[in-house]
């Protein structure tokens, strides 16, 4: 990297700024002074100089959008305000038919992702999954489908007595194309415990995603922050997700979830604020090196701090979306959707330049 003058608030930042400029790597020392930093724009602007050097001023969307297809899950991780069992209030699954309805409403969109996920139903059978995607290629063949995370996928793979590469395999067949990056939340085996016991542990989602990427399928990753983990937990995660890249290769971006905690059991919790959001964004972008794209999800920071976080190292601002409905069963109070002359707004009034792309980066 291109050495730039800079001066810090914070001397601490120094160190870390030679290390960039000189090309070496951030370690986890330097993950927790940027997360221990008052300098909060000098950590943006350390950041911003990666991302500028990735993308300039680039900023992606794509044409998306959710079909969340169950929110029944025999998981009911503590975190999650989603789920329900069978038969509560608000419980829901979609036939094939209700599924179809969704994907032919929006037909007159040109989308280009379909974003498939849910909860562990026990009475839907692999048939069901497989199905949901053969139907959704056939309604949009020029769209990539994006669905089930490694906690779906290994669930699967227990479903049926099939191995993990042998379900990929079917899902594929199916129409699959790649994976997000859900179900990590904080790879610490201390905060899997507490918050997701039932759900595969951080080992596992790492194996399953390594498993995954050798198949030669693309994921996302993701990193559930602002509950019970500490600083340390979180500059680990990002470590243990950059070293499985280092190996395979086959993460495209990383989205940091803010969580959101209302209707869950941490309801005690006080949601994250803007400058956590922010500095969470940009030590993403510094200690990721290895990872090409860090997303400002808008329906979780809200739209004008992902404007903001275009500064901090985020590179992409996700999509249109069209009911999103996991985080706004948590109160999220953003739009379930957006129009692509929304966000192309947002990035040119932040001063960035708004490049649509498909499910794998490649400008349409």
């Amino acid at each position: 990297m291109k050495e730039i003058s800079m001066e810090f608030t914070d001397p601490a930042l120094l160190p870390i700024h030679e290390k960039l400029a000189s090309g070496r790597r951030l370690d986890f020392e330097d993950g927790m002074t940027l997360y221990r930093s008052d300098d909060l724009h000098g950590v943006g602007r350390l950041a911003n100089l990666v991302r500028e050097k990735n993308c300039g001023r680039d900023a992606y969307v794509v044409r998306n959008e959710h079909l969340n297809y169950t929110n029944i899950c025999i998981n009911r991780c503590v975190f999650c305000a989603f789920s329900r069992d069978q038969g509560e209030e608000q419980a829901y699954t979609f036939d094939l038919s209700d599924a179809e309805d969704r994907l032919r409403a929006r037909l007159h969109e040109p989308i280009r992702e379909i974003h498939i996920v849910g909860g562990l139903n026990p009475a839907l059978p692999f048939s069901y999954y497989l199905d949901l995607l053969r139907m959704a290629k056939e309604i949009r063949p020029e769209a990539t489908i994006k669905a089930f995370t490694a906690v779906e996928v290994e669930y699967f793979s227990r479903l049926t007595g099939l191995s993990v590469d042998e379900v990929v395999g079917a899902l594929r067949e199916a129409g699959l194309a790649m994976m997000p990056g859900g179900g990590a939340e904080v790879l610490s085996e201390r905060v899997h415990r507490k918050l997701y016991p039932k759900k595969i542990g951080p080992a596992r989602w790492l194996d399953v995603i390594r498993t995954v990427h050798g198949l030669g399928v693309p994921t996302n990753a993701t990193m559930l922050y602002g509950h019970i983990e500490s600083l340390e937990e979180r500059v680990q995660h990002l470590l243990k997700l950059r070293a499985l890249q280092d190996e395979t290769g086959g993460f495209i971006a990383f989205i940091p979830l803010a969580f959101h905690p209302e209707n869950t059991r941490l309801s005690h919790l006080k949601a994250t604020g803007g400058i956590d959001d922010l500095k969470t964004i940009a030590v993403a972008r510094l200690l990721l090196d290895n990872i090409p794209h860090i997303k400002a999800y808008w329906v979780m920071i809200t739209p004008s701090l992902a404007q903001v976080a275009l500064s901090f190292g985020a590179d992409d601002l996700d999509g249109t979306i069209v009911e999103e409905k996991i985080t706004h069963m948590a109160g999220a109070r953003t739009p379930t959707g957006m129009s692509m002359d929304e966000i192309s707004h947002l990035i040119r009034s932040a001063g960035y330049r708004p490049v649509e792309r498909d499910a794998f980066y490649n400008p349409v």
